[in-house]
């Protein structure tokens, strides 16, 4: 059997920079809940997570940038809503903010989470802040989570 890698889901020790969006922040304060909270609950102590706002999606990436680069956080996580009949450079910006949110673990190796929500309607986007599905903010927290031990693991081979 190989050797196999992985992170775990125990933040005790970790520190969280996240990012959220003010557009559409009926929802995007439910997905802030929602991380903090899954956050918490996995050990994090609120004195360990930053939180920082944004005007919209677009401009998550630069600010996501300047919290991985300053060595502070074992992962960042970007928390908007894209809803389609809000404008009409939907794809243009949710695939712009997904590849600046890439491309920034890449260049800097801290995690850097896609909790961003895209939907066709509110109603989509609300049942994604956890009305009736899961809460994306907490599925970014714990993915954030798993990554950022899972990258300490790695830093010991």
């Amino acid at each position: 059997m190989p050797k196999e890698i992985e992170g775990n889901l125990v933040a005790a020790g970790l520190s969280f920079g996240i990012v959220v969006s003010r557009f559409n922040d009926a929802i995007t304060e439910r997905l802030l809940e929602g991380c903090v909270d899954a956050l918490v609950r996995h050990g994090a102590k609120e004195s360990d997570i930053t939180c920082v706002r944004v005007p919209g999606a677009f401009e998550l990436p630069l600010a996501a940038k300047r919290l991985a680069e300053s060595g502070k956080f074992n992962a960042v996580i970007c928390l908007s809503a894209l809803i389609r009949g809000e404008t009409q450079h939907f794809e243009f910006i949710g695939s712009q903010a997904a590849r600046g949110i890439a491309q920034i673990g890449m260049e800097t190796n801290v995690p850097v989470i896609y909790g961003v929500v895209t939907t066709e309607d509110v109603q989509q986007a609300l049942e994604r802040s956890g009305i009736k599905r899961p809460n994306r903010g907490a599925e970014a927290a714990v993915a954030a989570i798993e990554m950022a031990t899972l990258m300490k693991a790695l830093s010991k081979i």
